[in-house]
């Protein structure tokens, strides 16, 4: 603990900014209409399907691009109602903040079910619902995306990739004659 040497004849209180590029932008307003895409996902682990619908901003004749702006989710089964409801009022707040919303995909996909995951039709495992969730999310913005600002499929990873042992993502690919994962890094020889 520091000695305070001198006499204290004034004071100011320093807010930090809320981001390290300067203060956030002002959400923008709710429009009247709204162009929306709902998405049905169907596990396992559920007995009822999820609807997660997401809604964009119409892009406006100046150019404009389409940007989601809210999510919703919804299910016969109130049984995850809670943290649904809370998911859905977060993801929207980070849309209508703008900017590069992408990060939330990888922030949802790092959720593990603490049951365990399921293997979607096609092979693809998904570690728990809230990442099947941001794959919904990545789907959309690659289906409202131009094409000319893709760059590759909406996974990232090759199309003849194996299945990775340890995060079981179809990420792994032979690299030097080791099988490399794309997504975690696990590499095995031999």
């Amino acid at each position: 603990m520091r000695k305070i040497e001198r006499k204290i004849v004034g004071c100011e209180v320093i807010t930090p900014s809320p981001s390290r590029d300067g203060p956030l932008p002002e959400p923008a307003a709710r429009p009247e209409a709204l162009w929306g895409t709902t998405y049905k996902i169907k596990t396992p682990q559920l007995e009822h399907a999820l609807y997660v619908t997401i809604n964009d901003l119409v892009p406006d004749e100046n150019g404009g691009r389409r940007r989601p702006y809210e999510i919703f989710i919804n299910s016969r089964n109130m049984e995850h109602y809670q943290w649904v409801v809370a998911l859905t009022l977060l993801i929207s707040a980070v849309f209508r903040r703008g900017g590069d919303i992408r990060f939330i995909v990888d922030e949802l996909r790092a959720v593990f079910a603490p049951q365990g995951g399921y293997f979607r039709p096609g092979g693809r495992y998904m570690p728990s619902l809230v990442a099947e969730i941001a794959d919904v999310i990545e789907r959309h913005l690659a289906a409202i995306t131009p094409a000319t600002e893709h760059t590759g499929d909406t996974t990232g990873f090759p199309a003849g990739a194996r299945l990775c042992r340890k995060c079981l993502t179809r990420a792994a690919v032979l690299v030097d004659g080791c099988l490399t994962c794309l997504n975690c890094g696990d590499s095995r020889c031999g």
